[in-house]
């Protein structure tokens, strides 16, 4: 199995442990918040549920399904995180059209949106640094 592949996998799992955040007893504060930050819905869960189903079978299809999923994948969520540090609203839960542009505190932007950043640039990272060799 090649790194794309496997990298996609990976993927699934944490985009599956994302959307356990919720159901996972002491992770969320009484604001429904995980880690005092993130306040997810089920709406949220269900992104992080089919962007992981997006990676297992990716991963399982083949090393060009994986690059695939890690190039649209990246890009979609590293724009979303990349729109919520400027405006505190992302694309991905519609949050800019139910919530437009909020008024928070730089340094919680940046925590909430951390994750986000951090997937999408780290999958499009991955295609530039293994993906020349995703033709099978």
């Amino acid at each position: 199995m090649t790194n794309l592949r496997w990298i996609a996998v990976i993927y699934a799992i944490v985009l599956l442990f994302a959307a356990s955040l919720n159901y996972i007893p002491g992770l969320t504060d009484g604001q429904g918040r995980s880690f005092g930050i993130f306040a997810l819905d089920i709406f949220d869960d269900l992104l992080h549920v089919a962007s992981a189903a997006w990676a297992a079978i990716a991963a399982y299809i083949s090393t060009r399904a994986s690059r695939a999923f890690l190039l649209y994948f990246g890009i979609l969520y590293f724009g979303d995180g990349f729109l919520g540090l400027i405006t505190g609203s992302g694309y991905l839960d519609l949050g800019i059209i139910n919530y437009g542009i909020q008024n928070l505190p730089f340094g919680f932007k940046i925590l909430a949106n951390l994750p986000h950043l951090a997937l999408g640039g780290f999958a499009i990272l991955s295609v530039l640094l293994f993906g020349r060799n995703a033709d099978a």
